[in-house]
């Protein structure tokens, strides 16, 4: 079947389609309805039928093939390396489960993780899984008072925490960061469970912290039975990252996210059963959590999960990874791609990637010359993909397990099985045609695996997303358009738009026209307060060779070029007011850049939360930049 075919099928007969793709999985009650949409827009897959996330990603494969590698942890800050097989994860998992009973943790209960990239916290997340608990990852060096407004709000049981994590050899506390964050909300948890990795000191509430090595000692020969849950409990609470104010917890389902992830590494991310898989994502995102942890085991697969940088101990350490394990399918970021492209590439050759199939980039949009490069250089597909925490898995691909439709530069693909995506003009609401912009919407029901509503917040589930058009449709915020042949190019946030005198122009528009100059490597745009023009757009842009910006006379001349370009490009209308150049921009450490905390720094505001941030230093560059 071509793929044009299998996806009209999945949005014309949803309810036989997802039914074929439930037969992914195991049930333990076969479930008496595929869809109930009888309250729009809240979703139910799979209705009465009774699964398992920890039962299909781990205890299923123990009979089949439970001698080989299912989590293969890597760590180059603490130069540890351990190869779990299916059946020595599944006893991981349940002593974990047992601990975490032990501690008062029962089904529908939550439980906030709030670790590294290390074994123990998969080990948590396939516990919680396994007995029926809510899990909530928090990304691990999270500061005090983010971490706070979550324990608020997911009121957890139990946290399961380390001493420390580790970045680039610099040793990132947890345990102080924790303790505050404890101390500064309203609900305290009954207990803390603490890996203790030797690498920070602790203060140890007596009490309430529990020693996991110690705990675990006594739960060795743990049996903990499955516990089977209706397809449509919760499995886990996610929070979006820049959330202001109170948090907002992605909540999602058991069944229709075991069926989606199924699914997902069939079709588009071609995974087969004793393959490996190795995404250099972090567990408190979203990616984490759909493809190291659940999404992989559920196809049978070993994942690798990764603490520690691309290039240390050096630029060739995730090709090593590749060579050493045989990995088949990998998955990035375009920042991680575009960091290792400014290494030298015998660190990439002189390593065996023969095994490498295809790469997936998601999180941003992925730009023509970072594509080609890497592209050429592992000589496999380029897959791009977008989506969101709210979707948890790809919006937007191309599906080759399905048929080998191209990919096309610049954008992430067409809409995949399941999704009714549209383009809807902001101002009138109508559908945009081919090559108009608009705001990327789907219409419901949304399809498995999707996010169930806001955590405790139903009406602000409907709200937030579900009232932003006459008629009722999921918005992404997020700008699109689509040409003739079908294929989406995503231009960034509806709310990342500056308005120049009445005219509205997206920063990714401009990013984009800046990033044409030869001698620009990458660029952030933002809309700055403009007492006249409402706001302008400012340009911070980093150069592939920064002599040409060493004297004030060449950053004036360079600035010059550069505007030519956009005005050549956009018009006179997208011209920004200044262009900077800088040798870093502000980052998280999953990527993203850090347009808003850019913009509060130009208009003489506070930053906000930078917990996150990849490098401190970049703030101070965007501050000397301005006062130059």
């Amino acid at each position: 079947m071509n793929f044009a075919d299998f996806y009209q099928h999945s949005v014309d007969h949803p309810e036989q389609f997802w039914d074929q793709e439930a037969k992914r999985i195991d049930w333990r009650q076969p479930y008496s309805k595929v869809l109930d949409y009888s309250k729009p827009p809240f979703t139910k897959w799979f209705a009465g039928g009774t699964t398992n996330l920890c039962h299909n990603a781990v205890d299923r494969w123990v009979q089949t093939q439970g001698d080989k590698p299912a989590l293969i942890a890597i760590s180059t800050e603490t130069n540890s390396e351990k190869v779990y097989s299916f059946r020595e994860l599944q006893s991981e998992v349940m002593r974990a489960a047992a601990m975490m009973q032990s501690l008062g943790v029962g089904r529908g209960d939550r439980v906030l993780i709030y670790m590294p990239m290390i074994a123990e916290a998969a080990f948590a997340m396939l516990a919680c899984a396994r007995i029926g608990a809510i899990h909530s990852v928090v990304f691990g060096g999270f500061a005090a008072n983010s971490l706070a407004t979550r324990i608020d709000d997911a009121k957890p049981v139990l946290i399961v925490s380390a001493d420390a994590g580790s970045r680039g050899g610099k040793v990132v506390e947890y345990k102080p960061l924790l303790d505050e964050a404890i101390r500064l909300a309203q609900h305290k948890p009954a207990h803390v469970l603490l890996v203790d990795r030797g690498l920070a000191g602790m203060q140890i509430t007596e009490g309430r912290d529990v020693d996991y090595a110690a705990l675990r000692d006594r739960h060795m020969q743990a049996q903990v039975p499955v516990t089977w849950l209706e397809s449509n409990e919760t499995s886990y609470i996610l929070y979006t990252s820049g959330t202001t104010g109170k948090p907002k917890g992605v909540q999602r389902d058991v069944g229709g996210y075991a069926v989606a992830l199924a699914a997902s590494m069939k079709h588009i991310f071609c995974g087969n059963p004793g393959e490996t898989y190795f995404s250099t994502s972090d567990i408190g995102w979203v990616v984490g959590h759909s493809y190291i942890v659940y999404g992989p085991l559920i196809a049978g697969m070993a994942t690798v999960m990764y603490e520690g940088l691309p290039i240390r101990p050096d630029a060739g350490i995730w090709w090593s990874i590749v060579e050493k394990y045989r990995v088949t399918r990998m998955f990035s970021a375009p920042t991680a791609v575009r960091v290792l492209k400014k290494q030298p590439t015998e660190f990439m050759r002189k390593h065996d990637l023969s095994s490498l199939k295809a790469l997936y980039l998601a999180g941003e949009p992925l730009d023509e010359p970072t594509s080609s490069w890497i592209a050429n250089e592992l000589g496999v597909p380029v897959i791009d993909n977008y989506w969101q925490t709210e979707t948890g898995w790809p919006i937007l691909s191309v599906a080759k397990g399905v048929d080998d439709k191209p990919t096309r530069l610049g954008s992430p693909g067409v809409p995949m099985f399941g999704y009714k995506v549209k383009l809807l003009n902001e101002s009138t609401g109508a559908e945009c045609g081919p090559n108009e912009k608009g705001v990327v919407v789907i219409e419901g029901p949304l399809p498995p695996g999707c996010m169930q509503t806001v955590y405790g917040d139903d009406e602000r589930f409907v709200k937030t997303y579900w009232s932003n058009f006459r008629e009722p449709v999921y918005s992404t915020f997020d700008w699109g358009i689509r040409d003739a042949d079908g294929y989406y190019f995503i231009l960034g946030r509806t709310d990342d738009v500056i308005n120049v005198a009445g005219h509205r122009l997206g920063t990714r528009e401009i990013e984009e026209s800046i990033s044409s100059h030869p001698n620009v490597s990458e660029v952030a745009v933002v809309g700055v307060e403009d007492k006249i023009k409402g706001q302008v757009a400012v340009a911070f842009a980093i150069l592939k060779n920064a002599d040409a910006a060493a004297t004030p006379e060449g950053r004036k001349a360079l600035e010059a070029e550069v505007m030519a370009v956009v005005d050549k490009q956009l018009g006179a209308v997208g011209r920004p007011a200044r262009v900077h150049f800088v040798s870093l921009l502000p980052k998280t450490r999953s990527g993203k850049l850090l347009r808003r905390s850019i913009q509060a720094i130009c208009e003489g505001r506070d930053p906000g939360d930078l917990t996150t941030i990849e490098d401190p230093s970049s703030l101070q560059q965007i501050r000397a930049a301005l006062a130059d």
